[in-house]
């Protein structure tokens, strides 16, 4: 379980993570969501031990995350990763040696999969490997928290299949709490099962996947009608255009009246609605 009470991490006048009080309890795949600059890999870093909070606490599994004593329980490595330059295999050699749990196994295997060149050095590769080595080096860590920040950035369309094929692997032989930190919203719909949506540092919303894909949804028709049923219903977002009203709604699905259409909103499009694209 991991708790974050009274969170916040502020930059200057900046505030990056706003009195964030929540809970995430339960092995699964999680997605943080928001966008760029909204505060996930803040987040993700307080989470990891890789920065002091200016307020609050964060704890797992109920011994409190510290940079001065980090948790056993968490693995997080930055995706930039320049800290390790070393030839690729030598890297998961050093990881087998260094870190108590992990599947050295599976790791050899996914650099095969990835047709990653193991005697270049990580500074040698192209953005997109080094992401995948830095997704192959956390995944292969078994620890009960795992945290992927932006883990498909700069792979192509197939890489990132890839690395959802695996990830799925990595997630069946050894359940935990994954959390993947990103703005790819379609790949999130496909990888995950619960979904945080981030923004201005604070939690908008926590929910199962399963959740938005029987409560999203769009009502369009005369204004005059919807109106009045729109006024009764949690309704996240709207457009006009002349007489026809569009509504985005998050609530119980409902038997529209004649005159109006209801069709499922995409996860993207709640996405783009909830952290303000629409009035």
């Amino acid at each position: 379980m991991i708790q974050f009470t009274e969170l916040s991490k502020r930059y200057g006048t900046i505030t990056a993570i706003d009195r964030l009080t929540a809970e995430i309890s339960g092995n699964g795949i999680y997605g943080l969501l928001g966008k760029n600059g909204a505060g996930k890999t803040t987040l993700m870093k307080l989470l990891g031990a890789r920065l002091y909070p200016t307020q609050g606490n964060i704890s797992v599994f109920g011994k409190q995350v510290s940079p001065y004593d980090q948790s056993p329980s968490v693995h997080f490595i930055e995706n930039s990763g320049e800290q390790f330059n070393m030839r690729i295999s030598d890297l998961i050699d050093a990881a087998y040696r260094v870190q108590g749990v992990f599947d050295v196994d599976f790791a050899r295997r996914m650099a095969r999969a990835f047709e990653l060149d193991q005697r270049k050095t990580y500074k040698q590769l192209s953005l997109g490997m080094k992401s995948m080595v830095a997704a192959i080096l956390s995944l292969a860590n078994t620890a009960p928290v795992l945290l992927l920040d932006e883990p498909a950035l700069g792979l192509d369309p197939v890489m990132r299949e890839q690395f959802n094929t695996l990830l799925y692997e990595s997630y069946t032989a050894h359940e935990r709490i994954i959390i993947i930190s990103t703005h790819l919203v379609d790949d999130l719909a496909r990888i995950t099962e619960k979904l945080i949506v981030f923004d201005k540092g604070k939690i908008l919303l926590q929910t199962d996947i399963t959740e938005i894909d029987s409560h999203a949804y769009t009502l369009t028709g005369p204004r005059a009608v919807l109106l009045p049923l729109v006024e009764t219903l949690n309704c996240i977002g709207k457009t006009s255009a002349g007489s026809i009203l569009s509504a985005r709604i998050y609530d119980e699905w409902i038997d529209p009246p004649a005159g109006v259409t209801l069709e499922r909103l995409s996860l993207q499009d709640f996405f783009i609605t909830l952290v303000g694209g629409l009035s």
